[in-house]
């Protein structure tokens, strides 16, 4: 039995949908069972009671971890026999340094130091930026035609979320993965004005993004959703990354067999987000 964490997130959905069209036995965990739409076959429960009794693997989403509380998650899943643990973690995390510089990479190290020391056999799945993180200006193109933000031409290979649960599912289903961790990326590096242009060219509308000081950019970010901590780590890797193409991972291709799923094609998948 496979057991996946924020299993109705971006991320976990799709795990559960990789897991259940290979054929597993998945269970799915989520704050309100009652609501969730899962795949056909797939048994819900609540997080917070964690019946991971019978578990061959588990997906890890960082959120969960911190939600119920990493140490109480952790000896659950070695009580139950769980055998293995796919995390999804952060290219934020730097090989060989200690302590981290940024602190999105600190915390994700932290957590996979953690997962490493229960024993059990583990596989850290390093995203860099999700294509959801363009979902951030929805409110924005519903409004109007110009998103406004920081850092115009900062470069991302931005992932879509299924390319990740492809990735983690066969980590769980397979041993080849195990005790590595792999480094992914969308399959081209596009600055934030073209994702914003790449958007209007897949809804019908021509949209445009205009560069705001990076000052005001974080008042939006904290104001919004982020610690200032966090606000200033995000804006100096923006900044490091002007007119900078960020370099294409090949590991969603060799972990699956096919190419990563462009920009537009999340688009198209979540056209109607930005209707």
């Amino acid at each position: 039995m496979f057991v996946v964490t924020g299993a109705t997130g971006n991320v976990g959905g799709y795990v559960v949908k990789e897991l259940a069209e290979a054929g597993a036995e998945v269970l799915a965990l989520t704050r309100d069972p009652k609501t969730a739409r899962l795949p056909e076959g797939v048994r819900a429960a609540r997080t917070e009671e964690l019946p991971l009794d019978g578990a061959t693997a588990l997906f890890l989403n960082p959120a969960v971890a911190w939600q119920v509380g990493t140490e109480k998650l952790l000896e659950r899943a070695k009580e139950s026999g769980v055998r293995r643990i796919v995390m999804l973690s952060s290219s934020s995390v730097l090989e060989d340094v200690d302590p981290q510089t940024n602190p999105i990479g600190a915390r994700h190290r932290a957590l996979e130091d953690e997962v490493e020391r229960t024993g059990l056999e583990w596989t850290f799945v390093r995203p860099g930026a999700f294509a959801a993180n363009a979902l951030q200006w929805v409110d924005q193109i519903k409004a109007g035609d110009v998103v406004y933000g920081p850092y115009a031409g900062a470069q991302m290979a931005a992932i879509h979320e299924a390319d990740m649960g492809a990735v983690a599912a066969r980590a769980m289903l397979a041993d080849d993965l195990v005790g590595q961790a792999p480094e992914l990326t969308g399959p081209e590096s596009l600055s934030f004005a073209d994702q914003v242009r790449v958007i209007g060219e897949v809804i019908g509308r021509p949209l445009r993004y205009e560069e705001i000081p990076p000052e005001a950019a974080r008042e939006r970010m904290v104001g919004e959703f982020l610690t200032p901590e966090l606000a200033d780590s995000l804006l100096r890797v923006f900044a490091e990354c002007v007119d900078r193409p960020q370099a294409i991972s090949p590991e969603v291709e060799r972990i699956t067999g096919r190419p990563g799923r462009t920009f537009a094609q999340w688009v198209e998948d979540r056209a109607a987000d930005f209707r």
